[in-house]
């Protein structure tokens, strides 16, 4: 399957002309076309991008495929805001609790937070998903030892599974070296896929690792799907914590709660002296969490192991489970586990961990 195929498909769909196609992006199978429409003519239109994407999911080497229209729909209302029930479309509604771990900026070991989190969370029996909604930079599949691309349930993708945990990460079904050069309606649309067209099974919880930063994805994922919480997570210096106060800004202003806040990269033990160092400074998202009337939900130290087990596609809490980076996982995990006993669910048991 090739970009040229595909625009061919396109062009010949009844209603399409040459001059509405915007861009045509194929992926290891995964196509997307984006279309431009007039405001005006968007909802009429809806019956075509619909037809169109399924016939493009008919070709011949095509696992997925997606089609958008880069004009806002004007005859639909925006979905409502989490916290907000009217109106908001029912996604991931299998779901016990969602949980959006989430950071001001990049650098600051999120993906590492959120897929030792959720591993924790599954050693507990829980059944746990795991959802990389990082389109641009999708590092899921390395940090779980994945290898191959998911098998498809009729029109859907089956999760990945990995060390008790149901996953799936667009990285799952394009190259690692892929530069994902999509304009913003495609990752949303991408990220709508990897939500609703996912044979997800009934889940006790769903980790969202987020991108960092306040952007479309956030803000989408918080109008479309009823988040039971965000965890944001920061190293300790000033500029960190001032990204992460901002990410925490946004979640309220979406009626999003806020589950509390990790301090990662908290200080380094030398391992050869067992000298501590505060490389990062230390406390300050402790101090930062008390200010704003936030949970504090612990610290996680700057640890070789930790990358090292990234790296090679074993969660640490998995890999070396007595050790100080898991037991500081499972304490972040246990305050999380906490934080959404206490708030509604859409489904599943009430979450303890003994």
């Amino acid at each position: 399957m090739d970009e040229q195929r595909v625009r061919a498909a396109v062009l010949a769909f009844p209603g399409v002309g040459a001059e509405q196609i915007d861009s045509v992006s194929v992926r290891e199978g995964l196509v997307q076309v984006a279309l431009r429409v007039d405001r005006a003519e968007a909802a009429r239109f809806e019956a075509v991008r619909a037809g169109l994407e399924a016939a493009l999911g008919k070709l011949a080497g095509v696992r997925n495929a997606a089609v958008v229209l880069t004009a806002q729909r004007a005859a639909a209302p925006e979905p409502a805001p989490a916290g907000a029930p009217a109106g908001a479309p029912a996604m991931l509604s299998q779901v016990g609790s969602i949980i959006a771990v989430a950071s001001g900026k990049g650098g600051v070991g999120k993906s590492t937070v959120a897929v030792n989190v959720a591993a924790a969370l599954a050693q507990t029996g829980l059944r746990v998903g795991l959802l990389d909604a990082d389109i641009y930079g999708p590092s899921l599949p390395r940090m779980l030892g994945h290898q191959g691309k998911p098998a498809m349930e009729g029109n859907r993708l089956v999760p990945m599974q990995a060390w008790g945990l149901h996953a799936i990460s667009i990285g799952h079904v394009v190259d690692e070296e892929t530069a994902m050069v999509w304009r913003g309606p495609m990752v949303l649309n991408a990220l709508m896929q990897l939500m609703g067209q996912v044979a997800w099974p009934a889940l006790d919880v769903m980790v969202i690792d987020l991108p960092p930063g306040t952007g479309d994805i956030q803000l989408t994922l918080a109008q479309r799907v009823k988040l039971t919480g965000a965890v944001v997570v920061s190293t300790p210096q000033d500029i960190a914590l001032a990204d992460a106060r901002r990410g925490v800004a946004m979640f309220r202003q979406v009626r999003v709660p806020i589950l509390g806040i990790v301090e990662n990269m908290s200080f380094f033990a030398c391992p050869h002296c067992g000298e501590r160092s505060d490389i990062f400074g230390h406390g300050g998202a402790r101090a930062e969490a008390a200010r704003i009337g936030v949970p504090f939900l612990g610290e996680v130290p700057l640890l070789l192991a930790i990358r090292e087990t990234s790296d090679a596609g074993t969660p640490v809490v998995v890999s070396a489970p007595e050790s100080e980076a898991a037991q500081a996982f499972r304490a972040v995990a246990a305050a999380v586990a906490t934080q959404i006993s206490a708030a509604p669910k859409q489904a599943g048991p009430r979450i303890v961990i003994e």
